[in-house]
């Protein structure tokens, strides 16, 4: 059902005359007539019938044309949501790790809903492999994901990441174990892991990355790490490290607690990089357009 016929049959209903139509919308009476009867093919009953010389909508035409205001109105709010140039309006769906979301998303969430009020963000914290899939799956709309330069993520067929921020990493220990390593500032990563080469060492339970890292870097200074524990939460980790569980990556611009010793590893650096991803075609949308241009405004360091 072409939405122009619907215009034709709605300007009748509105102005009675199709004449008038055909001054309304700069064609012809012939053509009014004939989009009608289109349309009246289209629907397979009669919507309209003569009087006199002049035609009027039947109940069936009315009807249909009482839709047509509802239809139209909702292409012309589609072709508006979808107009690159128009005012942003509507729901961002985004989910990501719990860094992101405060560091990244919260301060746009704050500008949004005080100069684009007709965007609405959705949150969910989510971790990289539930994030991902979910977009894949059309149930978002941005995903906020990381990797390490130690330990890249290959994205599936159909995404894009614009990169938004990375911070360096360091290996936490004991404070009291931390004259292991040497030097007060020594310039090899392999060194100060190989100091550490009998200690236990902890992982993230939601991603695998920082085991990767760990094992990568393991294998360089020529052992193989013992990945005893888990964790997701950093507060946990310097739990465990305090308590004598082991030792973890951890990232070098957040504070430590009392009794936790933050070693730089400067030679190779481990870099953890964060990133906004969205389905291909996507980012065009103008509430997400103007959500992803808020985020790369604030690209530049940060910690994880």
């Amino acid at each position: 059902m072409d939405s122009r016929r619907l215009r034709y049959l709605l300007e009748l209903a509105r102005l009675g005359s199709m004449r008038e139509v055909a001054d309304a919308l700069g064609t012809t009476t012939s053509t009014v007539s004939q989009q009608i009867a289109v349309l009246a093919r289209e629907t397979g009953t009669a919507l309209v019938e003569p009087v006199g010389r002049r035609v009027r909508l039947t109940p069936a035409g009315r009807r249909l044309a009482s839709h047509a205001v509802t239809i139209l109105a909702a292409i012309e709010a589609a072709q508006l949501d979808l107009d690159p140039d128009a005012e942003p309006a509507g729901t961002v769906r985004v989910a990501g790790f719990a860094t992101a979301i405060r560091r990244s998303l919260m301060p746009v969430a704050a500008g949004l809903a005080a100069d684009h009020p007709k965007v609405r963000l959705i949150v969910h914290e989510h971790e990289q492999a539930d994030a991902v899939a979910m977009l894949a799956a059309n149930d978002l709309d941005l995903a906020l994901t990381y990797d390490y330069n130690l330990a890249p993520a290959a994205l599936g067929a159909g995404l894009d990441s614009t990169p938004l921020w990375s911070t360096p990493w360091g290996l936490a220990v004991p404070a009291s174990d931390a004259g292991r390593a040497g030097p007060t500032d020594p310039a090899d990563t392999l060194t100060i892991f190989r100091a550490f080469r009998h200690h236990n060492w902890i992982g993230n339970s939601m991603n695998r990355a920082d085991e990767h890292v760990v094992r990568t870097l393991g294998s360089m200074a020529g052992f193989t790490p013992r990945l005893t524990h888990q964790a997701d939460s950093l507060d946990l980790v310097e739990d465990l490290i305090l308590a004598g569980f082991g030792v973890a990556l951890l990232p070098a611009d957040r504070p430590t607690r009392p009794g936790v010793r933050l070693l730089g590893l400067p030679n190779p650096e481990v870099v953890l990089r964060c990133y906004a991803v969205t389905r291909q075609g996507r980012a065009t949308w103008p509430p997400l357009t103007l959500v992803l241009r808020l985020l790369t405004a604030r690209r530049g360091p940060a910690s994880a």
